[in-house]
């Protein structure tokens, strides 16, 4: 519930805060200066990320056949931990790892993420439960705003301006979605406004509605896990269709 108070701030404060009103994301002072009290607070953020890193990496057979994808380096570190330090950028560190294929390996490496930084639980999928099975799993932890990502993608997202948006928007799920030169190849978001009506499969040239795709990055409320059936399913083909998801 939010209240309406009265404050007195100088001019030049005031117009520092006006240039920051962008009228699309940022539409007055009041919510620009209770954006910039969250962030100073730490408090305007999900607080749990579920990372879903139980894919068998089918692609990069055979070197998933004793590896997890997850656990390939790029510069230095695995894929995953270039996720981790982006939650803990912003405040996120309570992550629960989604594990399936060669489960003992990322487990024996991550243990229990203190040598990252994180606090880190596990669920494990004994068959493969796609992307929106494993978060049934998860239940009991998950009873507010929490983010879903893929484990194996290399992302850079502002969360905190992704989260205003899902609020403000009162959403039940948020889609971070990311563009491509030729959109062909991929399921392309066909939009009204912020909101996303449908993924197009594979668009002829000169046909897409976009050039945007699935970043494989969510942001949604608990309520999404009461829409996911038992077993295998997917956020993108099972359950988003029938939440109106937010870009």
């Amino acid at each position: 519930m939010k209240e309406r108070i009265t404050i007195t701030l100088d001019s030049e404060l005031i117009k520092q805060i006006d240039k920051r009103i962008d009228g699309n994301i940022i539409k007055n002072r009041s919510q620009q200066i209770e954006i910039l009290l969250t962030n100073a607070l730490g408090t305007y953020r999900p607080q749990k990320a579920v990372i879903l890193v139980g894919g068998k990496g089918t692609r990069l057979r055979p070197l998933t056949y004793e590896k997890p994808k997850c656990l390939f380096d790029v510069n230095g570190k695995t894929v995953t931990e270039h996720l981790l330090d982006l939650l803990k950028k912003y405040g996120v560190r309570d992550i629960i790892l989604s594990v399936g294929h060669l489960k003992g390996k990322v487990k024996e490496y991550f243990e229990d993420g203190s040598k990252f930084g994180v606090n880190i639980s596990y669920i494990e999928e004994n068959e493969p439960l796609g992307t929106a099975g494993p978060l049934k799993l998860a239940k009991k932890h998950l009873t507010d705003s929490f983010i879903v990502s893929n484990g194996d993608e290399l992302k850079n997202i502002n969360i905190s301006r992704m989260f205003r948006l899902h609020k403000r928007k009162d959403a039940l799920a948020t889609i971070a979605l990311t563009s491509v030169s030729d959109p062909s190849h991929y399921g392309v978001a066909r939009l009204s406004g912020s909101r996303i009506l449908e993924f197009i499969e594979k668009p002829k040239h000169g046909k897409e509605p976009s050039n945007l795709i699935n970043a494989g990055f969510y942001i949604l409320e608990p309520e999404v896990i009461d829409m996911i059936p038992n077993g295998f399913s997917m956020l993108e083909k099972d359950i988003f269709p029938n939440c109106r998801p937010v870009v």
